[in-house]
């Protein structure tokens, strides 16, 4: 009998990266094509939560048979979501909102099983950034690393500079919970030990 095919539902490096840690090469990698819109009202956990679980049941139905596992990494200050930064403006924005303050990082990764089930998990970081100058902010813009980041940032780079203290989950804030993910793999039986 052949080993269940596994499908990441996502096209990021870092989430390949991640799971690749636990040593699993997905089958395939689909990206989920979904609005990642907060609701009204949505706060970050639950925004988290609830796309994670969206992209795999929308990769599920195009990967037959298969197991599905995504993630979602939200940003948030306070009861405030913090939006994936596409353009400078909206980098700075984030950045300048999180510089000497702490926020939380949410990361989901939910699991649908070829029965139709989805399992989800969720964890949550704690982080405290050093007061940013305008400068290390210009710095930081300059170097690019913030395209496509949840609140403007990737921690694996340069931004884990302005990190004082990190309470909770690495591999969580760079975009994949990985205790969380190995938990759910083991439960599916995807993962052996």
């Amino acid at each position: 009998m052949s080993a269940p095919e596994l499908v990441l539902a996502s096209a990021s490096p870092r989430r390949i990266e991640l799971i690749a840690r636990l040593g699993i090469v997905p089958s395939r990698v689909l990206a989920a094509d979904i609005d990642e819109t907060p609701r009204p009202g949505e706060l970050p956990r639950a925004h988290a939560i609830r796309v994670a679980g969206e992209k795999a049941r929308a990769v599920a139905v195009i990967a037959h048979g298969a197991f599905v596992i995504a993630g979602d990494t939200v940003v948030g200050v306070g009861r405030r979501i913090l939006p994936k930064a596409e353009d400078e403006a909206t980098a700075r924005a984030c950045l300048k909102r999180i510089s000497g303050r702490r926020h939380r990082v949410f990361s989901a990764v939910a699991l649908a099983s070829p029965d139709g089930t989805v399992r989800e998990a969720l964890n949550e970081t704690a982080l405290r950034f050093k007061r940013l100058s305008d400068g290390e902010i210009d710095a930081y813009i300059a170097g690019g690393e913030w395209r496509g980041k949840a609140g403007g940032y990737a921690i694996q780079g340069m931004a884990e500079s302005f990190c004082l203290w990190l309470q909770g989950s690495h591999s969580g804030v760079m975009g994949l919970p990985l205790y969380e993910t190995r938990k759910l793999l083991l439960a599916a039986g995807l993962l052996h030990g």
